[in-house]
């Protein structure tokens, strides 16, 4: 496993974390316990070190999930648990709540198992005082501008930016991935295989059931679905003509290779952190990322990015008014 150290700290993370959103089955379409614990303990077993994770995925059952299978595997001390704050939920549906109170009230949850109308400087203080106080090790956020995060460190330090990035959603590349490299924070590349696109394991009839978000992402639906194929095929042709490997492999590689990148990757069953090992040890070379760019540019006509999942600024209620409840979409990017 490759080995990277936070900007900041003390500690040392592997350069490919698990992501657990899935786990949690909400908006996954569900998941099964004994299947989890045995990924999370697999993924511990293949030297990963780093789990990410979040009170809203499952609604705290991940983090549960997470606990159990690390008391069970032990060496609790070698993993390092990226989890969040910023989120409530009230019968199945999430709202966005940053105040100093909740965060305060999700960590403690959180150590036992941004929102847009509380200031970020209020978020940022509780998070320095509990850094301080030594119940946090590093401070990340998710989803923010280079804007908002001179913001948020001019009041609390920041180790960590958390953004989607993967071959398909790229955005960052043009202010929080320079942002990040000129600030020293570490970069968790979260959708690390684009919710699966990336896998090579999808078909023009590969369907999803239940909650599964990817019912909603214009990625999954026409006419954008067949452009992806397409650019997954011709990805995988190169990876296995020009590297022998997949496209799985030369995903995970392309975002390790970009900077100070950690991979999160997404499982909820063991089987699907098997190809861990094909994305290490390695390095593109410029000719092979040449050659990804054109096959993207040549493929996708119409490229979408992770926008869909964004919920709009949630307007302040009048006061004894029920807030709006977030759609399936809304609540999914909600949940960063």
């Amino acid at each position: 496993m490759e080995d990277t150290m936070i900007p900041g700290t003390a500690m040392v993370s592997s350069r490919i974390a698990l992501g657990t959103w899935a786990i949690g089955g909400w908006m996954w379409g569900g998941s099964d316990d004994a299947d989890a614990i045995k990924t999370i303990r697999t993924a511990l077993d293949l030297g990963i070190t780093l789990i990410d994770t979040a009170p809203a995925y499952g609604f705290g059952r991940s983090e549960e999930l997470v606990g159990r299978a690390i008391a069970e595997h032990g060496g609790r001390e070698r993993v390092l648990i990226a989890t969040k704050a910023g989120l409530e939920w009230r019968d199945g549906q999430v709202y966005r709540n940053a105040s100093a109170r909740r965060i305060r009230a999700e960590i403690e949850d959180s150590l036992r198992r941004p929102d847009p109308l509380v200031p970020l400087e209020e978020s940022a203080e509780v998070l320095r005082r509990l850094f301080e106080q030594g119940t946090i090790r590093a401070i990340g956020v998710s989803n923010f501008s280079p804007e908002q995060m001179d913001a948020f460190s001019a009041v609390a330090p920041l180790h960590v930016v958390q953004p989607p990035y993967n071959l398909f959603e790229r955005q960052i590349e043009k202010d929080v991935l320079p942002y990040a490299e000129e600030h020293e924070l570490a970069v968790f590349a979260y959708g690390a295989l684009c919710r699966g696109l990336l896998s090579g394991r999808m078909r023009p009839d590969t369907g999803f059931d239940g909650d599964d978000l990817r019912q909603t992402d214009p990625k999954f639906r026409p006419p954008h679905y067949a452009q992806y194929l397409n650019a997954v095929a011709a990805l995988d042709r190169l990876a296995r003509e020009r590297l022998g490997k997949s496209v799985l492999a030369l995903a995970v590689r392309w975002i390790l290779d970009q900077g100070p990148t950690i991979a999160l990757w997404g499982a909820r069953r063991p089987y699907q952190l098997a190809p861990v090992e094909d994305a290490l040890g390695w390095r593109l070379h410029d000719e092979t990322r040449g050659l990804i760019d054109r096959i993207l540019a040549e493929t996708i006509s119409d490229p979408v990015g992770p926008e869909f999942m964004a919920p709009p600024p949630r307007a302040e209620r009048p006061l004894g008014r029920r807030r709006r409840r977030a759609t399936p979409a809304e609540a999914a990017r909600a949940r960063r």
